[in-house]
């Protein structure tokens, strides 16, 4: 049976994504950047670089948060995914505010997703030299 906790980050991550996209509509219509600008205003600016880096974060995080889930623990891929969508949130919150502000919620995110990558990485090298695949 799949863990229900690490499906429930991914649906925490999915809302902060959706969230961040409905800003950048609001930011749009707010400053009356019309498609296809995608400049003019550096509130409008800032809303369309927190919900493009959190795509591309999200993108590397979910794998991530799931093989960490099936060769770790799906608890602590829970546990440390849920601080990677705490980070996002602090990450857009202080972005939306002024550039400079968004570096504690990057750093968070970011420490968030090493350790799942190189955990997810140890588990794969560990299950491999353990079960005998190499033999």
């Amino acid at each position: 049976m799949i863990s229900p906790w690490p499906s429930l980050v991914t649906v925490a991550a999915l809302i902060v994504y959706f969230v961040v996209t409905i800003n950048v509509g609001r930011a749009r219509a707010k400053y009356k950047i019309m498609p296809p600008a995608m400049s003019g205003n550096p509130d409008f600016e800032r809303a369309v670089r927190v919900h493009e880096n959190t795509l591309e974060q999200l993108i590397a995080f979910l794998p991530a948060l799931w093989i960490f889930s099936v060769f770790v623990s799906p608890v602590w891929a829970a546990a440390i995914g849920g601080v990677w969508v705490l980070g996002r949130i602090i990450y857009a919150w202080g972005y939306y505010q002024a550039a400079e502000k968004r570096g504690i919620g990057f750093a968070i995110s970011s420490l968030s997703y090493m350790i799942l990558l190189i955990g997810s990485l140890v588990g794969i090298i560990l299950n491999v030299t353990q079960s005998g695949i190499l033999s």
